[in-house]
């Protein structure tokens, strides 16, 4: 039995403004994590004397504590009910940045980290379905826009505001905050979230998570670490053999689960699988690029990092802005249309990208930057929608997990087939790759189930 948020009115209205601001200070808060932290790299490393082995830890054990929860952050959501889910991710995020930022050691720091990326899992999915279940239909996708710009944002300008706070108060106060700005965000959200769950009396299926944990952040390492190990060599190979034992066994589990982790019929569900493999298409593509973007310009035309970062603006700068209008566009016609276009406007990128030299007009340059945010934007709010669109509202936790799950890993997969294509064929060959993908997504959002 769901409990539904009260519908949208006149005398409702700027509760559920207020509702907005609160959830999107939270996960924006996600989202800058995500890109803030790379500019303290060097400092974390000289102040607590860490080698570059275990520095690299502070980013990779967030994004594979993100990836491994978000499907059970999504079914805690649905079970256990989102306000408090999101409540408990806030309260954790906070005492974990708190924590990060006082660390005394690396290990120390890196512990914080996995568990700030297990909070943020939280605020990625619980913010969504309450965003989703608080307004009605024709409004939905405006909010979600609005709230899908605002992350944008977060990863637009983490860089810029990493390099200032380390410049002028630490890299500590990178991490230090984010407590009082979750404050925020909580104070905003008291009295507006209203209590919303799936199930009544269901209990989290503790095996499907534990295996499923494993399973995720086995294969991300295996991804991540392939490269630098060796794809052939014992440590990655048994840590892929884990990771796929470990999601072999999942699938019987959660078939005898009396309340699964991971709904099977959702995974039987063409319309869902469509959705997330173009999720997964643009987190390769996103991911890909924007991690070998900044390395082609520095390396063929000597850019300096501020202006790297003023010409990279152009991605997410457009994918902000464009948000809330697609928002607005999916409302009225879906987000088939809108999926089209973001899917061509990616392969555009690619093509123009392809074309890069050393002489390439700054015009074209910035055109293509440009096109890869608008495809970016016209891509990311209808697939939460379309999400959102093939599952019941007791589902909707759940399957946004899976979704951003698989986005997270096509994502992962994007940048370890980047940074091996790139040194043997070169930055022309990747952006092929990138056009050949994004049009098999421009087909595949295209296509209509019979």
């Amino acid at each position: 039995m769901s409990e539904h948020s009260e519908v949208l009115t006149e005398t409702g209205t700027p509760r559920l403004w207020r509702l907005l601001i609160g959830i999107s200070i939270a996960s924006f808060l996600g989202c800058i994590d995500f890109t803030i932290v790379n500019t303290t790299i060097p400092a974390i490393q000289r102040e607590l004397a860490a080698s570059l082995s275990r520095v690299q830890w502070v980013m990779a054990l967030f994004v594979m504590a993100l990836c491994a929860f978000m499907v059970s952050a999504g079914r805690l959501a649905d079970l256990y009910g989102r306000r408090r889910v999101l409540y408990s991710g806030m309260l954790v995020f906070a005492g974990a940045s708190l924590g990060a930022g006082l660390a005394g050691s690396i290990e120390l720091l890196n512990v914080w980290r996995f568990v700030q990326g297990a909070a943020c899992a939280v605020l990625y999915t619980a913010t969504t379905s309450i965003v989703a279940d608080a307004w009605p239909p024709q409004q939905r996708g405006r909010a979600i826009g609005i709230l899908l710009a605002v992350n944008g944002l977060g990863l637009a300008i983490g860089p810029v505001a990493g390099g200032l706070l380390v410049g002028s108060l630490g890299w500590r106060w990178v991490f230090l905050l984010n407590v009082p700005l979750i404050a925020l965000s909580f104070a905003f959200c008291l009295g507006t979230v209203r209590e919303s769950r799936a199930q009544q009396g269901a209990r989290l299926d503790i095996p499907g998570l534990l295996l499923l944990i494993v399973g995720i952040a086995g294969l991300l390492l295996a991804i991540s670490q392939g490269g630098q190990w060796g794809w052939l060599n014992a440590k990655t190979l048994l840590t892929a053999a884990l990771a796929v034992a470990a999601l072999g066994l999942l699938l019987p589990v959660e078939r005898r689960a009396h309340s699964p982790l991971v709904p099977l019929e959702l995974l039987r569900s063409p319309a869902l699988l469509r959705v997330c493999l173009l999720s997964a298409l643009l987190a390769f593509f996103y991911c890909a690029a924007f991690f070998l973007m900044p390395i082609y310009l520095e390396s063929t035309r000597h850019y300096g990092g501020a202006i790297l970062g003023l010409l990279l603006l152009p991605t997410t700068a457009v994918m902000a802005f464009i948000s809330p209008w697609v928002g607005r566009w999916v409302d009225k016609s879906g987000p088939r249309p809108a999926l089209i276009l973001g899917f061509a406007a990616l392969a555009a990128s690619a093509a123009l990208q392809s074309l890069f030299t050393a002489t390439s007009p700054l015009p074209l340059i910035l055109s293509a930057f440009a096109l890869m945010g608008l495809g970016w934007g016209c891509i990311l709010g209808p697939l939460v929608m379309a999400t959102l669109g093939t599952v019941s509202e007791a589902q909707s936790g759940g399957a946004l997990g899976i979704t951003w799950t698989l986005h997270n890993l096509g994502g992962a997969v994007g940048l370890a087939l980047a940074a091996l294509i790139y040194p043997a064929y070169g930055y022309r060959a990747v952006m092929l790759l990138l056009l050949t993908l994004s049009l098999f997504g421009c087909l595949l959002a295209a296509w209509r189930n019979r």
